[in-house]
């Protein structure tokens, strides 16, 4: 009997599992969108899914697992897991030749009981892509949102009450936080639009997949900092200090540079 298991991959494993997810999302786009259509779903081509540089950028800093069906490196899942109890998956694909065979839900439930912690779960995928609805209905995720372009699903794992110290469904808008210490706290699918953040501490913070456009940030230090995955359209960035910045792997279209970038590789 096959056995199927998953394992943290790491950089020996760039260039396959970059060949299996061009693979698998260039089978998606054949699927799912005509010949006819100028479009981009980012959700069926997810940007860089076809760079050996992004998917190496993944297995360093995000949680790269490659699926292996014995001692064969079948598909990959990518995950995100914020603070203790938030988890996403970012990224999941099999070889079409093994798709169909359960291979997909059984790489979820490995990752699902390896962060045994996470509460939550959440996915994006495109709303185009029926047999993913059906699939991760399957796996017990329920949709959230959906929009022409997107659905989003969400799952709850029940955890005892007495093991959970959270506040939820709160209101708590327009209140003055002072001298407070909320260090190590977690925040997911809280709407903090137009709030104000100053003199505080936000040091060694993990903010991901937030929607932070129209925001100013002034005065702030990002010293050892990692910014990447960002959708900085039309934005500015101006008088800022980038000595020893690393650039990679980055997409600049129409961009007009006004300021030095002194030693920039």
């Amino acid at each position: 009997m096959s056995t199927l298991t998953i394992e943290k991959a790491t950089m020996n494993d760039a260039k396959i599992l970059t060949e299996i997810m061009k693979k698998t999302f260039d089978g998606e786009v054949k699927k799912w969108l005509s010949e006819e259509e100028a479009y981009t779903d980012y959700n069926i081509q997810p940007p860089g899914y076809a760079s050996i540089e992004v998917n190496k950028y993944m297995i360093k800093e995000l949680n790269y697992y490659k699926v292996i069906l014995d001692e064969n490196i079948v598909g990959g899942i990518i995950i995100t897991v914020s603070g203790r109890s938030f988890g996403r998956i970012d990224r999941i694909f099999i070889d079409p030749i093994y798709q169909g065979r359960g291979f997909g839900s059984r790489a979820i439930s490995l990752v699902e009981k390896m962060f045994c912690d996470v509460r939550k779960w959440g996915l994006e995928t495109s709303s185009r892509q029926i047999n993913n609805h059906y699939f991760y209905k399957k796996m017990g995720y329920e949709k959230t949102f959906e929009s022409k372009d997107e659905y989003y699903y969400t799952k709850q794992i029940e955890i005892p009450v007495d093991e959970v110290n959270i506040i939820e469904n709160k209101e708590l808008s327009s209140i003055q936080y002072d001298n407070c210490d909320m260090s190590n706290a977690e925040y997911y699918q809280v709407n903090l639009k137009g709030s104000s953040f100053s003199n505080s501490n936000l040091m060694n913070s993990n903010i991901s997949n937030c929607n932070i456009s129209h925001s100013k940030f002034h005065n702030i230090n990002f010293r050892n900092s990692l910014i990447a995955d960002l959708n900085l359209a039309n934005s500015e960035i101006l008088l800022a200090s980038l000595g020893g910045v690393i650039l990679k792997t980055q997409i600049l279209e129409k961009k007009i540079i006004l300021y030095y970038l002194r030693d920039v590789i």
